[in-house]
Protein backbone atom coordinates (compact mmCIF):
# COMPACT_ATOMS: atom_id res chain seq x y z
CA UNK A 1 0.00 0.00 0.00
CA UNK A 2 1.27 3.46 -0.91
CA UNK A 3 0.63 5.96 1.88
CA UNK A 4 1.15 9.72 1.76
CA UNK A 5 1.20 11.73 5.01
CA UNK A 6 0.68 15.49 4.58
CA UNK A 7 1.02 18.43 6.94
CA UNK A 8 -0.56 21.32 4.98
CA UNK A 9 0.70 24.88 5.33
CA UNK A 10 -1.54 27.74 6.45
CA UNK A 11 -3.14 28.35 3.07
CA UNK A 12 -2.13 27.62 -0.49
CA UNK A 13 -1.23 31.26 -1.07
CA UNK A 14 0.42 31.62 2.36
CA UNK A 15 -0.76 34.20 4.88
CA UNK A 16 0.78 37.70 4.97
CA UNK A 17 1.84 36.69 8.48
CA UNK A 18 3.78 33.73 7.09
CA UNK A 19 7.09 33.49 8.94
CA UNK A 20 9.42 30.80 7.61
CA UNK A 21 11.40 30.76 10.87
CA UNK A 22 8.38 29.61 12.88
CA UNK A 23 7.09 27.03 10.45
CA UNK A 24 10.52 25.53 9.76
CA UNK A 25 11.37 24.78 13.37
CA UNK A 26 10.15 21.25 13.97
CA UNK A 27 9.31 18.22 11.80
CA UNK A 28 5.77 16.75 12.04
CA UNK A 29 6.43 14.08 14.64
CA UNK A 30 2.76 13.17 14.93
CA UNK A 31 2.57 11.98 11.33
CA UNK A 32 5.96 10.27 11.57
CA UNK A 33 4.67 8.43 14.65
CA UNK A 34 1.55 7.23 12.81
CA UNK A 35 3.76 6.03 9.97
CA UNK A 36 5.54 3.70 12.39
CA UNK A 37 2.42 1.52 12.43
CA UNK A 38 2.69 0.67 8.72
CA UNK A 39 3.97 -2.72 7.64
CA UNK A 40 7.35 -3.30 6.02
CA UNK A 41 5.61 -3.85 2.68
CA UNK A 42 3.97 -0.43 2.69
CA UNK A 43 5.54 2.54 0.90
CA UNK A 44 5.37 5.74 2.94
CA UNK A 45 6.02 9.40 2.11
CA UNK A 46 5.81 12.33 4.52
CA UNK A 47 5.37 15.84 3.08
CA UNK A 48 5.53 19.00 5.18
CA UNK A 49 3.95 21.71 3.05
CA UNK A 50 5.71 24.38 5.12
CA UNK A 51 9.23 23.45 4.01
CA UNK A 52 8.92 21.64 0.68
CA UNK A 53 6.92 21.67 -2.52
CA UNK A 54 3.79 19.54 -2.40
CA UNK A 55 3.22 17.56 -5.58
CA UNK A 56 -0.45 16.68 -6.09
CA UNK A 57 -0.33 14.87 -9.42
CA UNK A 58 0.01 11.46 -7.74
CA UNK A 59 -2.61 8.95 -6.58
CA UNK A 60 -1.54 7.08 -3.41
CA UNK A 61 -3.74 4.36 -1.99
CA UNK A 62 -4.10 6.24 1.30
CA UNK A 63 -3.66 9.95 2.08
CA UNK A 64 -3.45 10.98 5.76
CA UNK A 65 -3.73 14.72 6.44
CA UNK A 66 -3.13 16.49 9.75
CA UNK A 67 -5.53 19.41 10.30
CA UNK A 68 -5.14 22.31 12.68
CA UNK A 69 -7.25 25.43 12.68
CA UNK A 70 -5.12 27.73 10.51
CA UNK A 71 -4.45 25.11 7.84
CA UNK A 72 -8.02 23.76 7.75
CA UNK A 73 -9.05 25.31 4.44
CA UNK A 74 -5.88 24.16 2.74
CA UNK A 75 -6.28 20.68 4.27
CA UNK A 76 -9.88 20.36 3.06
CA UNK A 77 -8.94 21.43 -0.46
CA UNK A 78 -6.19 18.81 -0.61
CA UNK A 79 -8.52 16.15 0.79
CA UNK A 80 -11.17 16.95 -1.82
CA UNK A 81 -8.58 16.82 -4.61
CA UNK A 82 -7.29 13.38 -3.62
CA UNK A 83 -10.76 11.95 -3.03
CA UNK A 84 -11.81 13.08 -6.51
CA UNK A 85 -8.83 11.10 -7.79
CA UNK A 86 -10.06 7.94 -6.08
CA UNK A 87 -7.65 7.95 -3.13
CA UNK A 88 -8.80 6.97 0.34
CA UNK A 89 -8.44 10.08 2.54
CA UNK A 90 -8.20 10.20 6.34
CA UNK A 91 -8.22 13.43 8.36
CA UNK A 92 -7.15 13.89 11.96
CA UNK A 93 -5.74 16.47 14.34
CA UNK A 94 -6.88 19.18 16.71
CA UNK A 95 -9.33 20.86 14.34
CA UNK A 96 -10.97 17.62 13.25
CA UNK A 97 -11.52 16.68 16.88
CA UNK A 98 -12.96 20.12 17.62
CA UNK A 99 -15.30 20.24 14.60
CA UNK A 100 -15.85 16.69 13.32
CA UNK A 101 -19.04 17.57 11.45
CA UNK A 102 -17.17 20.22 9.48
CA UNK A 103 -14.31 17.86 8.60
CA UNK A 104 -16.29 14.69 7.83
CA UNK A 105 -17.59 15.71 4.36
CA UNK A 106 -13.99 16.06 3.17
CA UNK A 107 -12.80 12.60 4.24
CA UNK A 108 -13.53 8.90 4.02
CA UNK A 109 -12.43 8.53 7.64
CA UNK A 110 -11.84 11.01 10.44
CA UNK A 111 -9.95 10.53 13.70
CA UNK A 112 -11.04 12.18 16.94
CA UNK A 113 -8.35 12.55 19.57
CA UNK A 114 -4.77 11.21 19.42
CA UNK A 115 -4.19 8.46 16.88
CA UNK A 116 -1.76 6.27 18.82
CA UNK A 117 -4.62 3.97 19.74
CA UNK A 118 -6.96 4.28 16.75
CA UNK A 119 -4.63 4.40 13.74
CA UNK A 120 -3.47 0.77 14.07
CA UNK A 121 -7.13 -0.27 14.36
CA UNK A 122 -7.96 1.73 11.25
CA UNK A 123 -5.15 0.09 9.27
CA UNK A 124 -6.41 -3.37 10.18
CA UNK A 125 -9.94 -2.42 9.13
CA UNK A 126 -8.72 -0.83 5.90
CA UNK A 127 -6.75 -3.92 4.90
CA UNK A 128 -9.83 -6.02 5.62
CA UNK A 129 -11.94 -3.76 3.41
CA UNK A 130 -14.10 -2.53 6.28
CA UNK A 131 -12.79 0.88 7.44
CA UNK A 132 -15.11 2.92 9.65
CA UNK A 133 -15.98 6.54 8.87
CA UNK A 134 -14.98 7.66 12.37
CA UNK A 135 -12.46 6.48 14.98
CA UNK A 136 -12.58 7.92 18.49
CA UNK A 137 -9.75 7.66 20.99
CA UNK A 138 -11.17 6.51 24.33
CA UNK A 139 -10.14 5.53 27.85
CA UNK A 140 -7.24 3.14 28.19
CA UNK A 141 -4.98 4.87 25.69
CA UNK A 142 -1.25 4.51 26.17
CA UNK A 143 2.02 5.24 24.40
CA UNK A 144 3.94 2.53 26.20
CA UNK A 145 5.36 0.12 23.67
CA UNK A 146 4.53 2.16 20.55
CA UNK A 147 6.96 1.68 17.64
CA UNK A 148 9.86 4.09 17.19
CA UNK A 149 9.11 7.28 15.26
CA UNK A 150 9.77 6.92 11.52
CA UNK A 151 12.56 9.49 11.48
CA UNK A 152 13.73 8.08 8.16
CA UNK A 153 10.76 9.92 6.61
CA UNK A 154 11.86 13.29 8.05
CA UNK A 155 14.07 15.53 5.91
CA UNK A 156 16.31 16.76 8.71
CA UNK A 157 18.08 19.44 6.70
CA UNK A 158 14.80 21.34 6.22
CA UNK A 159 14.37 22.13 9.93
CA UNK A 160 16.01 24.44 12.42
CA UNK A 161 15.43 21.94 15.25
CA UNK A 162 15.37 18.44 13.74
CA UNK A 163 16.13 16.81 17.10
CA UNK A 164 12.65 17.32 18.53
CA UNK A 165 11.03 14.64 20.64
CA UNK A 166 7.78 13.94 22.52
CA UNK A 167 7.75 11.57 25.50
CA UNK A 168 4.34 12.39 27.02
CA UNK A 169 0.85 13.16 25.76
CA UNK A 170 -1.51 15.89 26.94
CA UNK A 171 -1.32 18.02 30.08
CA UNK A 172 -2.53 17.44 33.65
CA UNK A 173 -4.02 20.96 33.72
CA UNK A 174 -7.35 21.94 32.14
CA UNK A 175 -7.25 25.62 31.18
CA UNK A 176 -10.44 26.90 29.53
CA UNK A 177 -8.59 28.38 26.54
CA UNK A 178 -6.45 25.31 25.80
CA UNK A 179 -6.97 23.89 22.32
CA UNK A 180 -5.53 20.51 23.34
CA UNK A 181 -7.65 19.82 26.39
CA UNK A 182 -10.61 18.56 24.34
CA UNK A 183 -8.22 16.61 22.11
CA UNK A 184 -7.04 14.45 25.01
CA UNK A 185 -10.34 14.10 26.86
CA UNK A 186 -12.17 10.78 27.12
CA UNK A 187 -10.03 8.91 29.60
CA UNK A 188 -6.49 9.68 30.59
CA UNK A 189 -5.65 13.28 29.73
CA UNK A 190 -1.94 13.00 30.53
CA UNK A 191 0.20 9.90 30.11
CA UNK A 192 3.82 9.04 29.45
CA UNK A 193 6.12 6.69 27.64
CA UNK A 194 8.09 4.13 29.57
CA UNK A 195 11.33 5.77 30.68
CA UNK A 196 13.54 3.17 28.97
CA UNK A 197 11.69 3.73 25.68
CA UNK A 198 12.09 7.51 25.98
CA UNK A 199 15.81 7.15 26.67
CA UNK A 200 16.18 4.81 23.71
CA UNK A 201 14.52 7.41 21.44
CA UNK A 202 16.93 10.05 22.75
CA UNK A 203 19.87 7.77 22.00
CA UNK A 204 18.71 7.50 18.39
CA UNK A 205 19.10 11.25 17.85
CA UNK A 206 22.49 12.52 16.65
CA UNK A 207 24.35 15.41 18.22
CA UNK A 208 23.92 16.91 21.67
CA UNK A 209 20.88 19.15 21.42
CA UNK A 210 17.24 18.19 21.97
CA UNK A 211 13.92 19.99 22.09
CA UNK A 212 11.11 18.33 24.05
CA UNK A 213 7.80 19.36 22.44
CA UNK A 214 5.75 18.00 25.36
CA UNK A 215 3.12 20.38 26.71
CA UNK A 216 4.37 19.80 30.27
CA UNK A 217 7.66 17.94 30.60
CA UNK A 218 7.46 18.09 34.41
CA UNK A 219 3.82 16.99 34.53
CA UNK A 220 4.48 13.55 36.04
CA UNK A 221 7.11 13.83 38.74
CA UNK A 222 7.99 10.13 38.92
CA UNK A 223 8.46 9.90 35.16
CA UNK A 224 10.41 13.16 34.96
CA UNK A 225 12.73 12.21 37.82
CA UNK A 226 13.56 8.89 36.18
CA UNK A 227 13.98 10.51 32.77
CA UNK A 228 16.39 13.14 34.07
CA UNK A 229 18.32 10.56 36.06
CA UNK A 230 18.70 8.46 32.92
CA UNK A 231 19.85 11.51 30.94
CA UNK A 232 22.56 12.48 33.42
CA UNK A 233 25.93 11.76 31.90
CA UNK A 234 24.56 11.58 28.34
CA UNK A 235 25.97 15.03 27.60
CA UNK A 236 22.67 16.23 26.17
CA UNK A 237 21.42 19.83 26.24
CA UNK A 238 17.71 20.35 25.92
CA UNK A 239 14.74 22.67 26.03
CA UNK A 240 11.18 22.02 27.12
CA UNK A 241 7.99 23.44 28.61
CA UNK A 242 6.56 23.46 32.13
CA UNK A 243 4.12 25.30 34.36
CA UNK A 244 4.80 28.00 36.92
CA UNK A 245 3.88 25.81 39.88
CA UNK A 246 6.05 22.89 38.74
CA UNK A 247 9.12 25.16 38.63
CA UNK A 248 8.57 26.24 42.24
CA UNK A 249 7.61 22.83 43.65
CA UNK A 250 10.32 20.58 45.07
CA UNK A 251 13.68 20.05 43.37
CA UNK A 252 12.54 18.72 40.00
CA UNK A 253 13.75 21.77 38.11
CA UNK A 254 17.21 21.31 39.63
CA UNK A 255 17.20 17.68 38.49
CA UNK A 256 16.25 18.86 34.99
CA UNK A 257 19.08 21.39 34.98
CA UNK A 258 21.51 18.70 36.09
CA UNK A 259 20.40 16.54 33.16
CA UNK A 260 20.98 19.35 30.65
CA UNK A 261 17.92 21.65 30.63
CA UNK A 262 19.04 25.03 29.31
CA UNK A 263 15.81 26.75 28.23
CA UNK A 264 12.19 26.50 29.38
CA UNK A 265 8.87 27.67 27.95
CA UNK A 266 6.73 28.91 30.87
CA UNK A 267 3.06 29.88 30.63
CA UNK A 268 2.80 32.99 32.81
CA UNK A 269 -0.16 34.14 30.65
CA UNK A 270 -1.51 36.91 32.91
CA UNK A 271 -0.79 38.72 36.18
CA UNK A 272 -4.48 39.13 37.02
CA UNK A 273 -5.94 36.70 39.61
CA UNK A 274 -9.38 37.40 38.13
CA UNK A 275 -8.15 36.35 34.70
CA UNK A 276 -6.53 33.20 36.10
CA UNK A 277 -9.72 32.19 37.88
CA UNK A 278 -11.78 33.06 34.81
CA UNK A 279 -9.77 30.75 32.53
CA UNK A 280 -9.37 27.97 35.11
CA UNK A 281 -5.59 28.35 35.23
CA UNK A 282 -5.57 27.58 38.93
CA UNK A 283 -1.99 26.34 38.94
CA UNK A 284 -0.79 29.95 38.56
CA UNK A 285 -2.92 31.43 41.36
CA UNK A 286 -0.95 32.75 44.34
CA UNK A 287 2.33 31.88 42.63
CA UNK A 288 5.36 34.19 42.76
CA UNK A 289 6.26 34.80 39.11
CA UNK A 290 9.43 36.66 40.07
CA UNK A 291 10.53 33.65 42.12
CA UNK A 292 10.13 31.50 39.00
CA UNK A 293 12.36 33.86 37.01
CA UNK A 294 14.97 33.99 39.78
CA UNK A 295 15.07 30.24 40.23
CA UNK A 296 15.47 29.52 36.53
CA UNK A 297 18.01 32.29 36.03
CA UNK A 298 20.01 31.05 39.01
CA UNK A 299 20.23 27.64 37.34
CA UNK A 300 21.40 29.17 34.06
CA UNK A 301 18.09 28.29 32.36
CA UNK A 302 16.82 30.75 29.78
CA UNK A 303 13.10 31.56 29.84
CA UNK A 304 10.59 31.84 27.01
CA UNK A 305 7.63 33.46 28.74
CA UNK A 306 4.12 33.13 27.32
CA UNK A 307 1.65 36.00 27.87
CA UNK A 308 -1.97 36.43 26.75
CA UNK A 309 -3.65 39.78 26.09
CA UNK A 310 -7.37 40.50 25.91
CA UNK A 311 -8.73 38.54 28.86
CA UNK A 312 -11.75 40.11 30.52
CA UNK A 313 -9.79 41.79 33.34
CA UNK A 314 -7.26 43.36 30.95
CA UNK A 315 -7.26 47.11 30.39
CA UNK A 316 -5.16 49.30 28.06
CA UNK A 317 -2.26 49.32 30.54
CA UNK A 318 -1.70 45.54 30.33
CA UNK A 319 0.75 45.74 27.43
CA UNK A 320 3.27 48.10 29.00
CA UNK A 321 3.08 46.41 32.39
CA UNK A 322 3.69 43.00 30.89
CA UNK A 323 6.65 44.07 28.76
CA UNK A 324 8.24 45.96 31.67
CA UNK A 325 7.90 42.94 33.99
CA UNK A 326 9.35 40.57 31.39
CA UNK A 327 12.35 42.80 30.73
CA UNK A 328 13.03 43.51 34.43
CA UNK A 329 12.96 39.81 35.23
CA UNK A 330 15.29 38.72 32.45
CA UNK A 331 12.79 36.81 30.29
CA UNK A 332 14.98 35.82 27.35
CA UNK A 333 12.30 35.50 24.69
CA UNK A 334 8.63 36.41 25.05
CA UNK A 335 5.65 34.96 23.27
CA UNK A 336 2.68 37.32 23.22
CA UNK A 337 -0.79 36.16 22.17
CA UNK A 338 -4.14 37.75 21.59
CA UNK A 339 -6.63 35.57 23.45
CA UNK A 340 -8.16 33.21 20.88
CA UNK A 341 -11.32 31.16 21.54
CA UNK A 342 -10.53 27.93 19.70
CA UNK A 343 -13.48 25.69 18.76
CA UNK A 344 -13.86 22.82 21.17
CA UNK A 345 -12.69 24.83 24.20
CA UNK A 346 -14.80 26.06 27.08
CA UNK A 347 -13.73 29.60 26.20
CA UNK A 348 -15.23 29.24 22.72
CA UNK A 349 -18.49 27.83 24.08
CA UNK A 350 -18.84 30.66 26.58
CA UNK A 351 -18.13 33.37 24.02
CA UNK A 352 -20.45 31.80 21.46
CA UNK A 353 -23.25 31.63 24.04
CA UNK A 354 -22.67 35.28 24.94
CA UNK A 355 -22.67 36.36 21.28
CA UNK A 356 -19.13 37.73 21.54
CA UNK A 357 -17.58 35.97 18.54
CA UNK A 358 -17.10 38.30 15.58
CA UNK A 359 -15.34 36.04 13.09
CA UNK A 360 -15.42 32.41 11.97
CA UNK A 361 -12.61 32.63 9.41
CA UNK A 362 -10.26 29.98 10.78
CA UNK A 363 -7.24 31.59 9.10
CA UNK A 364 -7.61 34.44 11.59
CA UNK A 365 -7.64 32.17 14.66
CA UNK A 366 -3.85 32.46 14.95
CA UNK A 367 -3.46 34.53 18.19
CA UNK A 368 -2.52 37.55 16.06
CA UNK A 369 -6.07 38.69 15.21
CA UNK A 370 -8.99 39.74 17.40
CA UNK A 371 -11.95 37.45 16.62
CA UNK A 372 -14.21 38.39 19.54
CA UNK A 373 -15.43 41.46 21.44
CA UNK A 374 -13.07 42.21 24.36
CA UNK A 375 -14.41 43.60 27.62
CA UNK A 376 -11.75 46.08 28.72
CA UNK A 377 -10.80 47.71 25.42
CA UNK A 378 -11.73 47.92 21.77
CA UNK A 379 -10.59 45.27 19.28
CA UNK A 380 -8.45 47.93 17.57
CA UNK A 381 -6.72 48.86 20.82
CA UNK A 382 -6.08 45.20 21.64
CA UNK A 383 -4.47 44.56 18.27
CA UNK A 384 -2.36 47.73 18.44
CA UNK A 385 -1.20 46.93 21.99
CA UNK A 386 -0.24 43.39 20.99
CA UNK A 387 1.84 44.67 18.07
CA UNK A 388 3.47 47.32 20.28
CA UNK A 389 4.39 44.74 22.93
CA UNK A 390 6.46 42.81 20.41
CA UNK A 391 8.16 45.94 19.13
CA UNK A 392 8.97 47.16 22.63
CA UNK A 393 10.16 43.86 24.10
CA UNK A 394 12.47 43.16 21.16
CA UNK A 395 13.82 46.71 20.89
CA UNK A 396 17.58 46.92 21.25
CA UNK A 397 17.28 48.90 24.49
CA UNK A 398 15.10 46.30 26.18
CA UNK A 399 17.21 43.42 24.88
CA UNK A 400 20.25 45.01 26.52
CA UNK A 401 18.29 45.85 29.68
CA UNK A 402 17.04 42.30 29.98
CA UNK A 403 20.55 40.91 29.51
CA UNK A 404 21.88 43.18 32.30
CA UNK A 405 19.34 41.69 34.73
CA UNK A 406 21.34 38.46 34.94
CA UNK A 407 24.15 38.01 37.45
CA UNK A 408 26.78 36.26 35.34
CA UNK A 409 28.49 37.44 32.18
CA UNK A 410 27.80 34.06 30.59
CA UNK A 411 24.04 34.32 31.15
CA UNK A 412 24.01 37.95 30.01
CA UNK A 413 25.69 36.94 26.77
CA UNK A 414 23.26 34.05 26.22
CA UNK A 415 20.28 36.33 26.83
CA UNK A 416 21.48 38.98 24.41
CA UNK A 417 22.35 36.47 21.68
CA UNK A 418 19.07 34.58 21.85
CA UNK A 419 16.78 37.60 22.13
CA UNK A 420 18.55 39.36 19.28
CA UNK A 421 18.83 36.21 17.21
CA UNK A 422 15.11 35.49 17.44
CA UNK A 423 13.86 38.79 16.05
CA UNK A 424 16.68 41.03 14.88
CA UNK A 425 18.32 38.51 12.56
CA UNK A 426 15.13 36.97 11.26
CA UNK A 427 15.88 38.00 7.63
CA UNK A 428 19.01 35.82 7.80
CA UNK A 429 16.99 32.84 8.99
CA UNK A 430 14.38 33.42 6.31
CA UNK A 431 17.02 33.61 3.59
CA UNK A 432 18.64 30.38 4.77
CA UNK A 433 15.26 28.65 4.93
CA UNK A 434 14.25 29.75 1.45
CA UNK A 435 17.61 28.60 0.08
CA UNK A 436 17.19 25.24 1.88
CA UNK A 437 20.57 25.82 3.48
CA UNK A 438 19.78 25.13 7.13
CA UNK A 439 22.12 22.16 7.41
CA UNK A 440 25.14 24.12 6.17
CA UNK A 441 24.32 27.12 8.37
CA UNK A 442 24.25 25.16 11.64
CA UNK A 443 28.04 24.70 12.17
CA UNK A 444 28.67 28.41 11.55
CA UNK A 445 26.10 29.51 14.11
CA UNK A 446 27.25 26.97 16.66
CA UNK A 447 30.76 28.35 16.32
CA UNK A 448 29.57 31.92 16.80
CA UNK A 449 27.62 30.95 19.91
CA UNK A 450 30.59 29.12 21.38
CA UNK A 451 32.79 32.20 21.00
CA UNK A 452 30.17 34.54 22.44
CA UNK A 453 29.58 32.41 25.52
CA UNK A 454 33.08 30.94 25.96
CA UNK A 455 31.44 27.53 25.83
CA UNK A 456 33.10 24.64 27.59
CA UNK A 457 32.87 20.94 26.65
CA UNK A 458 30.51 20.25 29.55
CA UNK A 459 26.73 20.02 30.03
CA UNK A 460 26.81 23.68 31.15
CA UNK A 461 27.40 24.75 27.55
CA UNK A 462 24.37 26.76 26.31
CA UNK A 463 22.09 25.20 23.74
CA UNK A 464 22.85 25.94 20.12
CA UNK A 465 21.11 28.81 18.29
CA UNK A 466 19.01 26.51 16.16
CA UNK A 467 17.05 25.63 19.29
CA UNK A 468 15.35 29.02 19.21
CA UNK A 469 12.03 28.74 20.96
CA UNK A 470 9.05 27.89 18.86
CA UNK A 471 5.90 29.51 19.98
CA UNK A 472 6.46 33.14 19.10
CA UNK A 473 4.40 34.29 16.14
Amino acid sequence: MRVKFILPALTEAKSPFWRPIKYSLFPPLGLATLASHLSDEDEAELIDDHVEALCTDDAPDLVVIQVYITNAYRAYALADLYRARGCYVALGGLHVTSLPEEAAPHADTIFLGPGDQTFPEFLRDLRAGMPKPRYVSTAGRTIEGIPAVRRDLIKRDRYLVPNSIVVTRGCPQHCDFCYKDAFFEGGRGFYTQRVDEALAEIERLPGRHLYFLDDHLLGNRRFAEALFEGMRGMGRLFQGAATVDSVLRGDLIERAAGAGLRSLFVGFETFSPANLRGCNKKQNLAQDYEAVARRLSGLGIMINGSFVFGMDDDGPDVFGRTVDWAVRNGITTATFHIQTPYPGTRLYAEMAAAGRLTCHDWDRYDTRHVVYRPVGMSPELLKAGYDRAYRDFYGWGNIARGARSHETAKHRAKHFFYAAGWKKFEPLWDMAIKMRRLGSLTPLLEGVLSRVTRAEPRPETPANPLEILASSP
